[in-house]
């Protein structure tokens, strides 16, 4: 039994979600370290600005993963919210990204996420968290094999 749960306003618990969201055309810039951890620091701001606590997160070339608490928003509410405040400060910080891509840009007349994500209970914490080591760019510093 958990001894200190999680409070809100009317509720008590938590609800771990593992959530996907994936660049859009497949563009693969989180190969580019600086636009990575840029994004990684843009997620760190957004869970802080919105509460949400999260857990682990960890980038392949085109879309990232987290595990996050959805504390009381819905799973809608919650991509919107997060890749929301990526892509508007991303392209605040880096406008560039926006050229078209002759000019070097990779979401010209475009947003910066796929519309489609994955957001999904967690019932198995060990095998979520032994997923997110295996990305390419995990927080344990470790690569897989087919990064080199």
């Amino acid at each position: 039994m958990k001894t200190n749960p999680t409070r809100y306003s009317s509720a008590v618990g938590e609800i771990w979600v593992m959530a996907t969201f994936k660049v859009k055309y497949c563009h693969k810039i989180f190969d580019i370290r600086a636009i990575r951890e840029l994004v990684d620091a843009l997620f760190t701001e957004a869970c802080d600005f919105y509460n949400i606590t999260c857990r682990k997160r960890a980038f392949d070339s085109d879309h990232a993963h987290m595990i996050l608490d959805m504390g009381l928003y819905s799973k809608i509410e919650l991509a919107k919210k997060m890749r929301g405040y990526v892509a508007r400060k991303l392209f605040e910080l880096m406008p560039w990204l926006k050229n078209d891509k002759w000019d070097g840009g990779y979401f010209w007349d475009s947003g910066l996420w796929n519309p489609a994500y994955d957001i999904r209970s967690i019932n198995d914490m060990d095998f979520y968290n032994r997923y997110l080591d295996k990305q390419k760019y995990s927080g344990t510093g470790q690569r897989v094999l087919t990064a080199y």
